[in-house]
């Protein structure tokens, strides 16, 4: 194990500080508010395809009236 000097330690906690606030710059966020930031996401995934109607309620309205019609027709025959 070496032994280190205070100077060292000065400046290796110098050098980390000086890291940590680069990192802290290069994560700052592109949008100045929430807003924003929440506008931006529903407008990507509008892009994408991800708030249209599928269909979803149809589909199962659709097959019970074909098996409501289909039960009636064979109810009169």
């Amino acid at each position: 194990m070496t032994t280190r000097t205070i100077a060292e330690l000065e400046a290796d906690l110098a050098a980390l500080r000086a890291a940590a606030e680069r990192a802290g710059t290069a994560l700052a966020c592109l949008f100045s508010s929430a807003d924003e930031f929440e506008a931006e996401v529903v407008r990507v995934r509008r892009e994408q395809g991800a708030y249209r109607s599928h269909g979803r309620y149809w589909r199962p309205l659709l097959s019970l009236s074909v098996i409501g019609l289909l039960v009636l027709a064979f109810w009169l025959l």
